[in-house]
């Protein structure tokens, strides 16, 4: 949920913060693909739609798009509910570019199947 915090200077919901959800949405994304860790390398296509108020709630969508070698491409779409209980309304999209790694933080390849349960 959207919190007074979270508000720029205009009184609504400052886009860094939209941006950590999703991010935070592709990474589980991409990580459950890849089977384990995963960074973020790129935010491409961000668009900011609407904006988000005090009190939206924020549902945040993926869908795997991309899968190379040791990349993921996360097509993401975050929704607003309004005021916690009223319509939703689309506000933001993007596409983030995931790279799974290893232990050490280097690059390791996806498995080439989906995870069990994905």
């Amino acid at each position: 949920m959207a919190m007074p915090a979270d508000t720029n200077a205009a009184g609504d919901i400052f886009g860094g913060w939209v941006l950590s959800q999703m991010d935070l949405s592709a990474g589980i994304a991409a990580g459950q693909r890849a089977a384990g860790r995963v960074v973020t390398i790129a935010v491409d296509k961000m668009k900011f739609i609407r904006p988000v108020h005090v009190g939206d709630v924020l549902c945040v969508y993926s869908r795997i798009g991309r899968v190379g070698t040791s990349s993921i491409e996360v097509q993401l779409e975050a929704w607003a509910l309004r005021h916690r209980f009223g319509h939703r309304e689309k506000v933001t999209q993007a596409t983030f570019t995931m790279v799974a790694v290893d232990e050490d933080g280097r690059p390791r390849p996806v498995p080439k199947e989906c995870p069990q349960g994905f």
